[in-house]
């Protein structure tokens, strides 16, 4: 049974969720997988040991980002429809903020969980197409999105990120999408939360995205932008199959 839970932040989630799995092996070192890695840092793990493995699109902007990234201990750059992700390799598998920006995007979230061991857990962060931002960002003409990403995208980001991702957010990318993908595969959800992020947060985004709610009776959401999940790969014989 999932764990359903609607907060304002996050918080440190993730690292609560690694340094659990961290103490059901018993001592062994972790290995986690960052997908999107160029600007997605790794959780912070003080005083746990954990070898971190990058993987991203081979892009010029994010090849240029990868040679200072000094948290990471190995990188691969490629199609992440077919970069080299060894199975059965991680204990943890990070993607945050990818899916929706991606093509093929089960057929990648496949191949991550094919990289997890039993027993893993896939951390996905996401924004969820089925939302009031979901809409904008899907249905916004490339040319404006461009035009309004300095005005609604914080500084800190723009200096990584020369201009606004993709908004592709296939069926799989809501949480109805995520939970039914997991069904298929018999994968368990422990933790599910959404929140209100980025530009949906501020003066301008929350007012297009409540004018949204409003227009859809309720049918696109403004209560929340941005779903955070932990999936948990089983442990028995059924985990050979994915």
């Amino acid at each position: 049974m999932a764990d359903v839970r609607s907060v304002a932040h996050r918080g440190d989630l993730f690292e609560q969720r690694i340094r659990e799995q961290g103490s059901e092996e018993l001592g062994r070192r972790i290995d986690l997988l960052v997908a999107g890695c160029a600007h997605d840092p790794p959780p912070y793990l003080d005083r746990f040991g954990a070898r971190v493995t990058g993987v991203d699109e081979d892009l010029p902007a994010v090849r240029a980002l990868m040679p200072d990234r000094t948290d990471l201990h190995a990188w691969t750059l490629g199609d992440l429809r077919s970069v080299p992700i060894p199975p059965r390799s991680f204990d943890v598998v990070q993607v945050t903020f990818v899916i929706e920006r991606i093509q093929y995007a089960e057929l990648v979230l496949d191949r991550m969980l094919n990289g997890l061991r039993p027993g893993g857990l896939l951390l996905l962060r996401m924004r969820d197409r089925s939302t009031a931002y979901g809409l904008c960002d899907r249905l916004t003409p490339s040319w404006l999105r461009r035009l309004l990403w300095r005005r609604l995208v914080r500084s800190e980001v723009r200096e990584q990120i020369a201009g606004p991702l993709p908004a592709v957010y296939e069926p799989v990318t809501s949480r109805e999408g995520i939970h039914a993908f997991c069904l298929m595969r018999g994968l368990m959800i422990t933790d599910d939360v959404t929140t209100v992020s980025g530009p949906a947060r501020g003066r301008i985004g929350s007012a297009v995205v409540r004018v949204v709610d409003k227009l859809s009776r309720g049918r696109f959401t403004s209560s929340y932008d941005e779903v955070t999940m932990v999936i948990r790969k089983p442990h028995n014989h059924f985990a050979r199959l994915i």
